[in-house]
């Protein structure tokens, strides 16, 4: 079991990497319905992101819900309930999890929390600004279905990876999320994660499935992400809640979250803020200003 004792927050090194006008990763990981596996995805991309040396922090965001601690066989102390009641700041909260990556951990059972409003979303999103200054990425693993709190954190991340499983209710689910986001919210970009696959080619079918229909009725542009493959490995991992990058380091499912972190770290910065909410804006706004007055 990894420790889940709170982390204390470095305000020292919060303040020098502020210096640092890099915008951070943010990424919300979706898919509209449950049992697609988004948070196996989001624990093993985090994972593998903090393998490849960046500094990552794992917001569970299925509120009231929560089990990304049940993965990683962590039984925190104080979850975003505290934070939501002013019991607890966000820094008391944080877990260490495994590669040192930090965990944000949701309640569990506690229905008030499943049911925020958008301003206190808003709150929640904007308080983050303060565990910014020692941080790459912020990977965002959202509730299930279409509630208000997938909207808010999707519109506030930098790039939505949309997960899908090759069966029909999760293709219409994760077009009916894609078409919430983009026709009611303004979202325009979307990368799509084909997952339990059992092929390569299967995979690629699946996401041509989706660009063809969202192509015919909404005005948005998709990316392939790659494919995840099925593996019995991750169900004896979630068995053993362990993380199957951990678990099975040689399995083929810990190649594929691999490949994904290499392709994820690689995807573009983008030039500034969106005009939405959204996480470290401070940082997206500070980085667009350097790289404007920058001599050309």
């Amino acid at each position: 079991m990894w420790a889940s004792e709170p982390r204390t927050f470095d305000q020292a090194t919060g303040l020098r990497r502020m210096m640092n006008p890099e915008p951070i990763q943010v990424i919300a990981v979706t898919g509209g319905k449950g049992g697609v596996g988004k948070t196996n995805v989001s624990v093993n991309l985090g994972l593998c992101l903090a393998q490849l040396g960046r500094r990552v922090m794992l917001l569970d965001a299925d509120l009231g819900l929560a089990n990304v601690d049940v993965v990683l066989g962590l039984h925190p102390r104080y979850d975003l309930s505290h934070v939501l009641r002013g019991e607890r700041s966000l820094s008391e909260i944080l877990l260490e999890g495994p590669h040192g990556m930090q965990i944000v951990p949701a309640a569990s059972g506690l229905a008030d929390m499943a049911g925020l409003s958008p301003a206190e979303h808003a709150g929640l999103i904007r308080a983050f600004s303060d565990l910014g200054g020692d941080l790459d990425t912020l990977v965002i693993d959202t509730a299930a279905g279409i509630s208000d709190s997938v909207v808010s954190f999707s519109r506030a991340a930098q790039e939505v990876v949309v997960v899908v499983c090759d069966e029909p209710a999760s293709i219409t689910d994760a077009y009916a999320i894609i078409k919430l986001l983009a026709r009611d919210h303004g979202l325009e970009g979307f990368r799509i994660l084909a997952n339990m696959v059992r092929s390569a080619r299967e995979g690629r079918d699946l996401y041509e499935k989706l660009y063809r229909v969202t192509e015919r009725y909404l005005d948005v542009t998709l990316g392939f992400l790659g494919a995840i493959p099925y593996d019995d490995a991750l169900r004896k991992a979630v068995k053993a809640q362990r993380p199957v990058v951990d678990a099975f380091p040689r399995a083929r499912v810990t190649q594929a979250f691999k490949n994904l972190a290499h392709k994820v770290d690689n995807l573009p910065v983008p030039a500034g803020a969106s005009g939405h909410l959204q996480f470290f804006v401070e940082r997206l706004l500070a980085y667009s200003t350097f790289h404007q007055e920058m001599p050309g």
